[in-house]
């Protein structure tokens, strides 16, 4: 059998000598905890920042308040802002950022439960993907984890 996608994405990172940061809302540490769930994950995984709330986005990734005001939290600008911020702060090569709703309450009719954003930053160039998830909680964080990891291989892909 082989590992799973995020040990072997870990693999690729440190052979190519990347490294790799996170912020995390809606999935509140997750995506950090598969990556580093196996052996090594020292050698490319810089730093994992869960921002849940609006200020800590602000504070500690410099997403500016106009961008979460005219936005909302979930969006497309705010993931994006988010992966910048995060590769800025820990100067990584590489950083993901999700956000979303995971329920279940908090939707509304334009974002309604399982609506995420999912954003990738390398260099100047940042990636952002656009997801409608069904299920409950936990399925939801799941489904965001798995699609991150499959975007951090596409990225990878390309570099």
């Amino acid at each position: 059998m082989s590992p799973p996608l995020a040990a072997r994405l870990g693999d690729r990172l440190a052979r190519r000598g990347l490294t790799l940061a996170l912020a995390e809302s809606c999935t509140g540490g997750l995506l950090g905890a598969r990556l580093t769930d196996a052996e090594g994950a020292s050698r490319f995984f810089t730093a994992g920042l869960t921002t849940y709330s609006n200020g800590a986005k602000t504070d500690l990734l410099g997403v500016p308040d106009s961008l979460i005001s005219q936005h909302g939290a979930v969006s497309e600008p705010v993931a994006r802002a988010m992966a910048e911020g995060a590769r800025t702060a820990t100067a990584a090569d590489i950083a993901l950022a999700i956000t979303g709703v995971a329920g279940p309450g908090g939707g509304s009719a334009e974002k309604p439960v399982g609506t995420v954003w999912i954003a990738a930053a390398l260099g100047a160039r940042v990636t952002t993907r656009h997801f409608t998830f069904n299920g409950d909680r936990a399925a939801i964080r799941d489904a965001a984890v798995e699609q991150a990891l499959i975007l951090l291989d596409a990225l990878l892909e390309e570099v």
